[in-house]
């Protein structure tokens, strides 16, 4: 539901630093997630900025035998930072992206977002629990407006 566009630009500081096992990498990450929200499925932009910190072992390096965990190497002279930027960046998206943190979302009858919607929006609806009795009796049930609350969920109540 979020990402960066492929092809879109990333910004990369990165200081590297000579420590005893090999070369540790300190850097930021900045660019632009492009995604839909996941409560109003409205469109949005919004900016990233991930730190990242990766130790990059010497080939020879005593790392293997003292860690458990999978250690990144130089391949001679060179560092391959791609996989670290593309895991730090991949961990900080969000599982549900909104477009501003008090997103109402959709209304559930009509569609419409909440949020550009006038106060009070509601929607007369016949309570289905009384149709079968109303078509027994030949009478019409009565309409019931339903009002989202502060969540979002319709509230219902008869007038």
């Amino acid at each position: 539901m979020i990402g960066v566009v492929a092809g879109s630009p990333l910004v990369l500081t990165v200081r590297l630093e000579s420590v005893t096992e090999g070369v540790l990498a300190t850097g930021t990450v900045t660019g632009q997630l492009s995604g839909e929200c996941g409560r109003c499925l409205q469109h949005f932009t919004e900016a990233l900025q991930v730190e990242f910190v990766e130790l990059f072992a010497y080939p020879d390096s005593t790392t293997d035998a003292t860690t458990d965990d999978e250690v990144s190497r130089l391949e001679g002279e060179r560092l391959d930072l791609e996989p670290v930027v593309r895991d730090a960046v991949v961990v900080s998206l969000p599982l549900t992206p909104l477009c501003q943190p008090d997103c109402a979302g959709l209304c559930p009858d009509c569609g419409e977002r909440l949020d550009d919607l006038p106060d009070g929006h509601t929607h007369t609806m016949f309570d289905p629990r009384w149709a079968a009795l109303a078509g027994r009796f030949g009478a019409e049930t009565e309409p019931v407006d339903q009002q989202p609350t502060a969540e979002g969920h319709p509230t219902t109540s008869q007038e």
